[in-house]
């Protein structure tokens, strides 16, 4: 299951956690998807959207 809003393309973003003593170690920053219902041509789907696309409101939906 991939971690991608299907609206924005956002996907999770790699680097380095860095403690004070310069250790570096490999982290993911996964982006806040959320599970909701949409409509795509007059017909309900759930889709896997970040939370900055829910707020813009480029889409409708679903009841």
């Amino acid at each position: 299951m991939a971690k991608v809003c299907e609206v924005c393309g956002k996907r999770p973003t790699v680097g380095y956690r860095v403690s004070h003593a310069h250790n570096r170690t490999k982290h993911r920053w996964l982006p806040n998807l959320q599970s909701i219902r949409v409509l795509v041509k007059g017909a309900a789907k759930k889709l896997k959207i970040c939370t900055s696309c829910i707020r813009t409101g480029k889409f409708t939906k679903a009841a």
